[in-house]
């Protein structure tokens, strides 16, 4: 009876394609117009660039979960993994450290997160929603609840992570023989065997005190540049369709091998025809509905649709649009493995363009010079008159 009340869509356009006669999931039809039903603009063999979290498989600690996008769930994001994160109030995600960079954005709550360089300087901080945080390759670091818990999206700078293969300090004490734990730190044979057998990954604890109270004076100070940058706190880029928060290393100084993007398109605007000229391009859809056409050059294109949890990908250098095609405002992140953010509007690239040359290609009048426009429009309204 569901499914009969259900507007259930078909594979069909105009004179192509049939009717379903066999058992399907209906409501993922639904969530994926496009992809059922492909412009006709789509064509070729391009690469999958979509995968949801929801589709993950997710590691269920007492004190939160974990699941993970990695190269292995998305084969084309070899530049790029990460992990979805929740904690209940109070529990830690505990002292560990990666090979790779680590990325975040908190999506919802707060947090307490510590870290040491290898210079013996410290730094203990509090992170609430859009804030973003950075450690490098190798700092080992920690993230603790506050009041409300926590839930934010990690990012790795290779697309092979996993949050399962961490450096965690319980692991590796649980691994180390007693007596060179024992010398290492002044301990007693009582207080050795008082330590975890294994490692704690994500656990329950009491609240923190004051972030004044958490904070560990070091003889060498903090680490020169903040782990954590408020970009919400930032002038974004606006148009006409929304709203751009840009946040790399000319901002964000500690953020090295991350650049990142907050974009936000309102109902019926898009992110305009671009690529982007340094590296691939990574997305998460925070909230809203998208459709994304992906140019794959020589002929090839492919159109994916995207929802709140679904992850993106373009790779190098492809053109593409990202179109808000629901009733609410969308919000997504691009992420890019680079120090910097770069990309190029094919609107400007035309208006900075000998004329005579650009209408020689497109086959147009004059008029058509009148829409565009030298100045970039990462987000513009949809045209009204289709």
């Amino acid at each position: 009876m569901k499914n009969e009340k259900m507007n259930v869509p078909q594979p069909i356009r105009e004179e192509k394609g049939a009717t379903v006669k066999i058992p399907r999931n209906i409501e993922r039809d639904i969530q994926n117009p496009d992809m059922l039903v492909p412009p006709a603009t789509d064509s070729g063999t391009v690469a999958n660039m979509k995968f949801s979290f929801s589709d993950t498989h997710n590691r269920l600690e007492r004190g939160g979960y974990a699941r993970e996008v990695t190269v292995r769930e998305l084969p084309v994001s070899e530049n790029i993994a990460s992990v979805n994160m929740r904690l209940k109030p109070g529990a830690i995600r505990e002292l560990h450290w990666h090979k790779e960079a680590e990325w975040a954005y908190m999506i919802y709550g707060a947090a307490r997160i510590t870290s040491v360089d290898s210079e013996g300087r410290n730094f203990t901080e509090d992170v609430t929603e859009g804030d973003l945080w950075y450690f490098p390759s190798g700092l080992p670091h920690s993230i603790q609840a506050l009041d409300d818990g926590a839930e934010f999206l990690l990012v790795f700078d290779d697309g092979a992570f996993s949050e399962n293969s961490t450096f965690q300090v319980t692991d590796w004490l649980a691994h180390t023989p007693s007596d060179i734990i024992q010398k290492n730190f002044d301990l007693t044979d009582e207080q050795v065997k008082g330590l975890p057998s294994k490692e704690k990954y994500i656990f329950e604890e009491p609240l923190p005190g004051s972030l004044t109270s958490d904070r560990v004076e070091s003889l060498n100070g903090m680490v020169p540049h903040s782990f954590k940058y408020e970009l919400l706190k930032d002038d974004p880029i606006v148009s006409e369709g929304g709203r751009v928060w840009i946040a790399d290393s000319s901002n964000f100084k500690a953020s090295k091998t991350i650049a990142s993007a907050l974009v936000e398109v309102q109902p019926g605007a898009m992110r305009e025809l671009h690529w982007h000229p340094n590296t691939d391009e990574w997305q998460y859809f925070i909230s809203g509905k998208a459709k994304m056409t992906v140019f794959a050059a020589d002929g090839h294109a492919r159109t994916f649709n995207y929802q709140a949890g679904d992850v993106g990908y373009v790779p190098f250098a492809m053109g593409h649009y990202v179109e808000n095609i629901g009733e609410e405002p969308l919000y997504f992140l691009e992420i890019f493995k680079s120090d910097h953010y770069a990309d190029v509007s094919l609107n400007q690239w035309l208006a900075l363009t000998p004329e005579k040359l650009v209408l020689q290609h497109l086959d147009m009048d004059k008029e058509f010079l009148n829409s565009l426009s030298k100045e970039k429009h990462p987000v513009v309204k949809s045209n009204k008159n289709i």
